[in-house]
């Protein structure tokens, strides 16, 4: 069984040391994964590799008042690795991880805190990395002018909590913003002390921040005899992405305004926050939050999920707290209160190899939650109702529970019991929606981002983390009633479509300032289906992912036409629009049938029943294929389209 363990004199373990080999990406070191407890055995999958590069699982229940457990590759207490709580003082104890794997790792049976049936948990999985994250243990020796640690972080030290495993005690904790004799506690309330953390963090007289290489103990850390444990995280020190220089980690503080309100840059999106209020004494609990329990972005009428280190009370939504952005986050809290916060990027930052890893299609729903289930965590879904007589329903991670439909250009409402997106293999918790299809895209580096934003009544752009410049761009009002609006590359920037009308491309300068998107930003005017001021929008923005994915265009012929999209299995999905006159917007998938023989339509801009019975489109195995039957909206003789398709 692949725990790991150390005893003796201070020690650490080396898994991931030395140089970061490049390239390394957040979701190979990080994970959120919600599971439900069925009361005996079961193994987690997160696809984090713990057996070999070592690390730590944080759990929590989320529907009911259970203790946190803190289980990590170093400690042992039988057979089982070695829990801590952090909401309370209590010793180590046997954990419920029976083993740690490649892909995650194993738990006993029934317990409240990480097994129970029925309830539902969260798992917070932090791998052993430089430059991210480390684990370390020792044994206290007495010394009372402090005693360096080594550690493997090879980057500075953003935060840190360290804990004595073999008797009670508090959590310490050092934080990069801290000053003089600061420090704080991850089982309390209290903001930071200002006069006691020389004996914990120290020499006895001073604090010392850590090093890249090493970190400093006083004599509350440790105790001749007594074992101990930290946690310690990076803080913006690259190591990270293709270049081997992005950020993933972040550790740094705040102040709201008068109003309580504050923005944080990071320069990315994150996908997990944990922050704390630090300027005074007793000012509230910890609060940890992450986009796959439900981290809305910034616009949103939902609010933030949140469980709290400190305390073991169930999963709260009950106030807006966070909303995040494209950058970083925004918070609504305590007027004039400062916070300390570490945050963790969202992923995935590698570029996918499949289309089966980002793209899927439920054709028949579920009668039981989630409503529509995915092979892959679903950040975008199209919902409808194939026989007709209801709207399409776009619904998002970043945006919760409202929708929004591409057949009218209504401002986004709430889809009456859809839920939200908090399960990790679908969406949605009605048991109602059997009747409906769902189209499910993930949001990954090269084929699809999503932003949403607030318009400023000027001309802008807006940063995206698609990392190559987006081709496809549909934006629509979530807040007024307006036409949504496409830009294309083929057509250029000065042009645009509308998703939920038939009509031509026009011109104007209003929609993206005449400006074509880069890798990082995307332009908008000051139109109102773009930017009109106070106003919130959302945007979708696709591109060509070799071998994934295609944004491209044709020339009708009226004749057979096979469409090249670099594929080598053949289009699943294809999406196609008329550019030089009317036409809809019409999509076809595998998997109600892209084959020789008919193939079923539906459009996006229409409410109206899926058609069965024409062969418009055709296999080809490098894209798809036009028959020579299509009508002018697809297959005009000299006419102009744009298409969509993925592998």
């Amino acid at each position: 069984m692949p725990l790991q363990a150390t005893s003796g004199a201070a020690s650490y373990d080396a898994f991931g040391g030395g140089v970061p080999v490049i390239p390394n990406y957040i979701e190979d070191v990080f994970s959120t994964t919600l599971y439900t407890g069925n009361g005996s055995t079961q193994t987690i999958t997160n696809n984090i590799d713990l057996s070999t590069k070592g690390g730590l699982v944080w759990i929590k229940a989320r529907n009911s008042a259970n203790e946190h457990s803190l289980e990590d590759t170093l400690r042992t207490v039988s057979i089982y690795a070695a829990t801590l709580s952090s909401n309370t003082t209590d010793a180590q104890s046997a954990g419920d991880i029976t083993g740690f794997t490649t892909s995650g790792f194993s738990l006993r049976d029934y317990t409240a805190a990480t097994n129970s049936s029925g309830t539902n948990y969260a798992s917070w999985t932090f791998r052993k990395q430089p430059k991210f994250f480390d684990v370390v243990t020792w044994t206290g020796d007495g010394v009372t002018t402090g005693r360096t640690i080594a550690h493997s972080l090879n980057s500075a030290v953003g935060a840190l909590f360290a804990k004595c495993t073999s008797n009670p005690s508090d959590w310490p904790m050092w934080h990069n913003t801290f000053t003089g004799l600061q420090g704080m506690y991850l089982n309390t309330t209290d903001g930071k002390t200002f006069n006691t953390f020389e004996s914990k963090f120290g020499n006895g007289t001073t604090v010392v921040a850590p090093t890249s290489t090493v970190f400093t103990v006083g004599i509350d850390n440790n105790v001749s005899g007594r074992t101990y444990v930290a946690y310690i995280f990076a803080h913006n020190a690259g190591g990270f992405g293709l270049t081997g220089t992005d950020n993933v980690i972040s550790c740094g503080s705040f102040t709201a305004n008068g109003s309580g309100t504050a923005s944080v840059n990071l320069s990315y999106e994150p996908q997990w926050v944990m922050f704390k209020r630090s300027d005074s004494a007793t000012f509230g609990d910890w609060a940890i939050f992450d986009n796959m329990r439900g981290l809305p972005s910034v616009g949103s009428g939902d609010t933030a999920a949140k469980l709290f280190p400190n305390t073991s009370a169930a999963e709260n939504a009950a106030s807006g707290d966070i909303k995040i952005t494209s950058t970083g986050f925004n918070v609504d809290l305590v007027p004039s209160a400062t916070y300390i916060y570490i945050a963790i990027r969202r992923g995935p930052m590698k570029v996918p190899t499949s289309g089966t890893s980002v793209f899927d299609v439920d054709l028949a729903g579920n009668a039981s939650a989630p409503s529509f289930t995915s092979a892959f965590p679903v950040d975008l879904g199209f919902i409808f109702r194939r026989s007709g007589d209801d709207s399409w329903y776009w619904v998002d991670r970043l945006r919760g529970t409202p929708s929004l439909s591409s057949d009218t250009t209504a401002a986004e409402a709430s889809f009456p019991t859809l839920g939200k997106f908090d399960y990790m293999n679908g969406y949605g918790s009605s048991t109602t929606l059997t009747a409906y299809t769902g189209w499910n895209f993930r949001r990954a580096p090269s084929f699809f981002d999503e932003v949403c934003y607030t318009g400023t009544g000027v001309n802008r752009t807006i940063a995206h983390n698609l990392t190559v410049a987006p081709e496809l761009v549909i934006i629509k009002s979530r807040s007024n009633a307006v036409d949504w609006v496409v830009g294309n590359t083929s057509l250029g920037f000065a042009n645009f479509l509308m998703l939920n009308r038939t009509d031509a491309s026009g011109a104007t300068s209003s929609i993206f300032n005449n400006t074509a998107p880069t890798s990082s930003v995307f332009s908008v005017g000051a139109s109102s289906g773009t930017n009109e001021v106070t106003l919130t929008y959302v945007a979708y923005l696709f591109a060509t992912c070799a071998g994934i994915s295609k944004v491209g265009s044709y020339t009708g012929t009226a004749t057979t036409k096979q469409i090249d999209c670099g594929f080598t299995g053949g289009a699943r999905f294809v999406l196609i629009k008329r550019t030089d006159a009317t036409g809809a917007w019409y999509v076809w998938d595998s998997a109600r049938g892209i084959v020789s023989g008919n193939d079923s339509y539906l459009l996006l801009n229409s409410t109206a029943a899926e058609v069965t019975n024409t062969d418009y489109i055709d296999t080809y195995s490098a894209g798809f294929e036009i028959s020579s039957t299509a009508p002018a909206a697809i297959n005009a003789s000299g006419g102009s389209f744009i298409f969509f398709a993925v592998a």
